[in-house]
């Protein structure tokens, strides 16, 4: 990010559809300078208008099940249909290793190729919170810069699951047929967050066993409770190594826009998500004050000690922290 490029130049690169520009963006949206920071919020704000349009997709599933091949074969299945895709990626394993669950697009390797693609890992470093807002900031400016399909996927593990979920219209679970008994091994909380269930690899000598796991996925979530009641989750089978399939994921992903447009769900759903994201950021803002002080830094290592040697409880060293932010 250059000192010469202000965020309203830089807000006109994006909307013009500049893929460097757009890349750039999102560096500065994940950088934790402040002056970039603010910059960055100056430049989300003012390209704020211009989001909102497009269709967002959140794509889960344990390791192996074949996110990055769906990823592949749906983006380039929607670019031939003339859609702009872009791809971003929630991991926050990311925090504890530096790794990136994207960080190979070799496992998208068409989809890497193509000019109206747009693949970006998630931020290297960083509180699941804190990462999940940079993912819905760079979201906001893929729209910005014209993609009108984003697609969230994350690594599957639990809180990111419910962030991914909180940020986009539409969940996709991906599941695995012949995975020993696939009730035992179903998520509940995952499954009642699902829009839809999708078994991969429905080919050959597995098509069988995915069409009999799919049945059994379709029993359990007739005992659940699903999102809304305007629709019942479905599930299909689909190959992402043959592409069979892969359409009918996208017309369930439409048909579950159009319905919940008309009920006025929609809208109602990212209205709350935009609630959801100010909290999140809030809370975040919160962990950074308490890491970038000193002097709150330097007391709450104290009152960690004392919470951790029975000198003090939690909610006591939590009240004197909330002091001390109250303070300063």
């Amino acid at each position: 990010m250059t000192r010469s490029a202000t965020s309203a130049t830089l807000a006109d690169d994006v909307r013009s559809g500049d893929r460097a520009a757009l890349a750039r963006a999102i560096t500065l949206i994940e950088s934790r300078r402040a002056d970039h920071q603010a910059q960055a919020r100056d430049l989300v704000q003012e390209l704020l208008p211009h989001t909102g349009h497009a269709v967002r997709v959140g794509i889960t599933g344990s390791p192996g099940v074949g996110k990055s091949t769906t990823i592949d074969a749906l983006g380039m299945a929607l670019i031939g249909k003339g859609h702009k895709v872009a791809v971003l990626a929630v991991d926050p394993s990311s925090a504890r290793t530096g790794g990136s669950i994207l960080g190979d697009k070799t496992r998208m390797a068409r989809l890497s190729a193509e000019d109206d693609a747009f693949i970006r890992p998630s931020p290297s470093s960083g509180t699941l919170g804190g990462v999940a807002a940079k993912t819905r900031e760079a979201m906001l400016l893929c729209e910005a810069a014209g993609f009108d399909v984003v697609l969230v996927e994350t690594v599957g593990i639990g809180q990111s699951e419910t962030a991914v979920c909180d940020m986009t219209d539409f969940f996709l679970a991906l599941m695995l047929p012949g995975a020993g008994d696939e009730l035992q091994g179903i998520k509940k909380g995952l499954v009642e967050l699902a829009d839809m269930i999708a078994v991969n690899k429905a080919e050959g000598d597995n098509l069988k066993r995915a069409k009999a796991a799919a049945a059994e996925y379709n029993a359990a979530l007739h005992i659940l409770a699903p999102r809304s009641e305007h629709w019942f989750p479905p599930v299909v089978t689909y190959s992402a190594l043959t592409g069979d399939g892969i359409d009918t994921l996208w017309d369930k992903i439409l048909a579950h826009r159009a319905a919940m447009i008309a009920c006025g769900d929609f809208a109602a759903r990212r209205r709350a998500q935009q609630v959801k994201w100010m909290w999140t950021i809030l809370d975040d803002r919160l962990q950074t004050r308490l890491r970038s002080d000193p002097a709150i830094r330097g007391r709450v290592r104290q009152l960690e000690a004392a919470v951790a040697n029975g000198e003090t409880t939690p909610a006591v060293a939590a009240d004197e922290v909330a002091a001390l932010l109250e303070r300063r």
